[in-house]
């Protein structure tokens, strides 16, 4: 019965590459029934990506999607500009971990990247990990590496097939070999060093790839072992809380939360006696304060009460008592902090500018560093014996330059050596315009985005433009250096970000307006951006793209189901575009404070009320659709956006072509492993809208 059903879409296989027709997918009416609300959902079955019949359909929708994105890329000239942009970009210096400084180096663009480590900056850098002499596998990523306290081994972390599901190998350092030691079933894990003796990770239990997730058990592992001996040190299984954790000095330290994300315990325990014996030093707590770190038995953290940000402390002994050493500065957003062994270095955010203010242990201010050209930055290390910081800067349209900061004298030099050496920038700093400016939202609220085109353009209401925006867990939107995203703006495209509410880019009540019941304040604001661009002639109806990822993808479809006239272009990546389903897969579970919880009636009202899903009208002709997932994706399963194509297709109203791209052997980042995959996943996406924009 399978078979013949998928030989009439088999059948319109020519048709559809060729005409662009919509493909037809076979309809098993099916009634899902929650809290007495009924849901008619003919698409179930597609969530069981094993079946032969679903496998039949991604590649049918495969097959029409690549045939199409390849003509488009042909077209276009996006990815010999990215890939001679990359030639002449600057780059990052190497970032310093222990004793040794790391940086990833592209030695064969179709293989992954290779880890480098450096004993002085100015080394030429030795390989270190490379994942494809490991596995054998193109496919391959290298997810995160760890030195273990004086630099003996290597922990580093393996996504053998792009999932969030990894594996722990080890280097070591001394005899330039990888150990025999494996551990699998990582997910949502750090890796936490005791000295140089082991590693205390978290351990998955999921026996189905999308099932609900379960990382509820914290392990340790003694170097030379085999996995079975590793020690259970933290079991959250039976209240199903989340677990983080950390070594510091001496100490483990391990934060538990409840599910419902409202209760906290901390523990800490003695590294000295292999027992682990964890002191709760935090009970119940249910204030919503930021960690920030510990130092000297003392505990720094953010207090809820100011949204902008502070730094406080109390003795880990002493929760009672605590102080405010550093004082929120309103409206100036305190992104980060970093702790050194004498300065506290605060990173913060003001109308999109970026400035460091440095202080001592006792709260004094000692000196500020405002970014160049208002660029992001990131600290790389910091030189004890010179008293210097090591700081790349970049933005969305300048590559990396690096300096070093003198904390003593203030002084600021752009670095350079060997094998960091003098490039011209690609454009003069003035060539491009950005700014951030405000819009009214519906309500009335000064929604903050950013605005790029090039310096002089004619702004007549009829320039391609691509807007994109993430707001959701109170994400702090920054900017990406993207050689993709310069050769659009360099023919002549407005790109904007809309820092909507659910995001934190003004505070924590930012993130509280646009969460749970108030989510959809997230997709209005978005869509009130759209409105905006229109009305002072960036841009029309005809000339707009919008594009999300992840929470982004929420927010995009969202916003193309209430308001699809304001769209030309519509990408999602990686959606959450079924929100019915948020307790039944994989990470789902660990949001509901962010959603909604559909076990609860009114929560789930509101959930579904916003579902891109679920809001699609049969009587309505979308826009033109690019959804982008990919199989492995165990965070945002694939079939959300099986199940949303199919319900966009299979209307006799959709006359814009709607397509599927399915990334194989790809989880939630997409096609990152090696550069050639990369360049054409940014092509690819550049020459779609690029194609549909200019119609």
């Amino acid at each position: 019965m399978i078979m013949t059903r998928f030989l009439f879409p088999l059948f319109l296989f020519a048709n559809a590459v060729f005409s662009q027709q919509k493909i037809d997918t076979k309809k098993i009416s099916t009634t899902v029934s929650k809290h007495g609300i009924s849901i008619q959902d003919d698409y179930v079955w597609l969530e069981n990506t094993s079946d032969k019949s679903v496998i039949d359909w991604v590649d049918l929708q495969n097959s029409v999607c690549e045939q199409k994105l390849d003509e488009l890329v042909k077209n276009y000239n996006f990815s010999f500009k990215i890939k001679d942009y990359d030639y002449l970009s600057t780059y990052s210096m190497p970032s310093k971990n222990g004793k040794y400084f790391y940086l990833s180096y592209r030695v064969d663009k179709n293989k992954p990247s290779v880890l480098y480590y450096k004993e002085n900056l100015n080394d030429l850098g030795k390989p270190l990990v490379d994942p494809y002499d490991v596995y054998k596998d193109p496919n391959v990523v290298l997810s995160g590496y760890y030195p273990s306290k004086n630099s003996k081994y290597l922990a580093f972390k393996i996504s053998p097939n792009g999932s969030d599901r990894q594996e722990i190998k080890f280097r070591d350092f001394v005899n330039k070999k990888y150990l025999d030691d494996v551990l699998t079933d990582i997910k949502f894990s750090n890796v936490a060093w005791n000295a140089d003796k082991g590693i205390f990770y978290k351990k998955n239990s999921n026996k189905e790839f999308f099932a609900k997730d379960s990382t509820y058990q914290l392990f340790y592992h003694k170097i030379g072992d085999i996995q079975s001996k590793d020690q259970l040190v933290f079991d959250a299984t039976q209240h199903k809380s989340n677990i983080s954790f950390f070594t510091k000095k001496n100490k483990l330290f391990v934060l538990e939360e409840s599910e419902d994300e409202t209760t906290r315990n901390f523990y800490y325990a003695e590294l000295d006696n292999e027992e682990f014996q964890l002191v709760n030093f935090i009970k119940e707590d249910t204030s919503n304060f930021d960690f920030l770190n510990i130092a000297n038995d003392k505990f720094y953290f953010s207090d809820e009460k100011y949204p902008w940000g502070n730094v406080c402390y109390f003795d880990i002994n002493n929760r009672a008592e605590s102080k405010v050493l550093i004082p929120q500065v309103y409206s100036h957003l305190l992104i980060d902090a970093v702790f050194l062994e004498n300065y506290i270095i605060c990173k913060y955010k003001n109308l999109g500018k970026y400035y460091m203010s440095i202080y001592d242990y006792t709260g004094n201010f000692i000196r500020k560093f405002e970014a160049p050209h208002s660029m992001d930055f990131q600290i790389k290390f910091y030189d004890e014996k010179t008293n210097e910081l090591f700081v790349t800067f970049y933005s969305y349209t300048v590559s990396a330059l690096n300096y070093k900061l003198n904390i003593t004298t203030g002084a600021n030099d752009i670095y350079f050596n060997d094998f960091i050496v003098p490039k011209p920038t690609l454009f003069p700093f003035n060539y491009f315009e950005t700014k951030t400016i405000t819009y009214k939202s519906r309500d009335n609220k000064d929604i903050p985005i950013v605005i790029i085109h090039k310096k002089g353009i004619e702004l007549n209401g009829n320039n391609p433009t691509l807007l994109r925006a993430y707001g959701g867990f109170g994400s702090v939107s920054g900017p990406n250096y993207d050689t993709g995203l310069l050769s659009f703006l360099e023919k002549g495209g407005v790109y904007a970000f809309a820092q909507v509410r659910g995001g934190g880019e003004k505070g924590k009540n930012w993130h509280k307006e646009g969460k749970g019941f108030k989510k959809i304040n997230s997709i209005n604001d978005f869509v009130d951006a759209a409105e905006f661009l229109i009305s002072e002639k960036y841009t029309n109806p005809t000339k707009l793209a919008i594009n999300g990822g992840s929470h982004g993808g929420l927010v995009v479809g969202a916003a193309m189901t209430q308001r699809p006239d304001l769209f030309k272009v519509v990408v999602s990546e990686m959606g959450r575009l079924d929100m019915s389903t948020l307790d039944k897969y994989t990470s789902g579970i660990h949001h509901f404070d962010e959603y909604g919880n559909p076990n609860i009636k009114e929560e789930f009202q509101s959930l579904i009320s916003y579902s891109p899903y679920h809001t699609i009208k049969e009587d309505v002709n979308y826009p033109t659709c690019l959804i982008i997932t990919s199989e492995n994706d165990d965070r945002v399963p694939p079939f959300q956006s099986y199940k949303f194509v199919a319900r966009l297709q299979n209307r006799l109203a959709q006359k814009n072509p709607i397509y599927l791209k399915v990334n194989k052997i790809a989880g939630h980042h997409g096609n990152i492993s090696n550069y050639e995959k990369k360049v054409k996943q940014e092509s690819e996406f550049f020459s779609f809208i690029w194609e549909y924009l200019n119609k």
